[in-house]
């Protein structure tokens, strides 16, 4: 039978492979997805917030380049994890909520991936490049794509999860001058999944969204399934018989 933690990295492999699923449905429609870039960068335009090339040109220093592609890089493999680690821990309410959370991201943005997959801004031919690949020294081309979606621009997992994290652990904290810092990882990736290349603004704001939504969802389930436990133990509250 298994342990307490098996069964939650079994849960999470199980939804790890699902999201997987997506990169093999569109592996080989880089076509397609980079016609659907083509029109989010359109969309971007008409609304006058294409900014992306604008960001990277801003930031364009080595010493910034490094740090955020090493932002980009750490964000999933490295501060994802940890924060789930670390709330099973010490906090094992607030971790339920985060993990129901990212797990419901996962689930909305699989057949987002599979059914509409975008090429990223360091592939569309845009004259953004791919910062990554040139300064964190792990190339997100060839076979690295065996862990990865390469056409999973939208929404930006990276964005909804950093919020998902920096609000979860944020709650966990005594001291405000902690929460405020922590708060700051969400906005720190988006400018790090825009600067390097990787996700265009209308990512960063899809993946926010479906953050939220999973929030809401799995709030809202929180609390049915504790209407349900209070319901439950009033109608098997049975009152003493009084004394004659």
């Amino acid at each position: 039978m298994l342990t307490a933690g098996r069964r939650e990295l079994a849960l999470f492999g199980a939804v790890y492979l699902l999201y997987d699923s997506a990169r093999w449905v569109g592996a080989s429609s880089f076509p397609i997805a980079r016609a659907h870039a083509d029109r989010v960068i359109a969309l971007e335009r008409s609304l006058h917030i294409a900014v992306e090339a604008s960001v990277q040109h801003a930031l364009d220093s080595p010493a910034l380049s490094l740090l955020f592609s090493n932002v980009y890089l750490a964000a999933q493999a490295i501060v994802l994890p940890g924060a789930l680690l670390w709330l099973y821990r010490h906090s094992r309410h607030v971790y339920c909520q985060l993990r129901n959370t990212v797990v419901v991201i996962w689930l909305i943005a699989t057949p987002i991936f599979a059914l509409y997959p975008v090429a990223p801004p360091r592939l569309a031919e845009s004259g953004i490049r791919d910062l990554v690949s040139r300064h964190a020294g792990i190339s997100l081309t060839g076979h690295s794509t065996l862990f990865y979606n390469p056409y999973a621009a939208v929404p930006s997992l990276h964005v909804g999860l950093a919020f998902a994290v920096a609000v979860a652990v944020a709650s966990s904290l005594r001291r405000t001058w902690a929460r405020a810092l922590v708060l700051l990882w969400g906005p720190l990736v988006t400018v790090a999944v825009v600067a390097t290349g990787n996700h265009y603004l209308f990512d960063a704001g899809s993946g926010l969204c479906v953050a939220s939504v999973a929030f809401v969802v799995t709030r809202a389930a929180a609390r049915h399934q504790l209407g349900l436990r209070v319901w439950s133990a009033v109608v098997r509250f049975e009152p003493a018989e009084g004394r004659t």
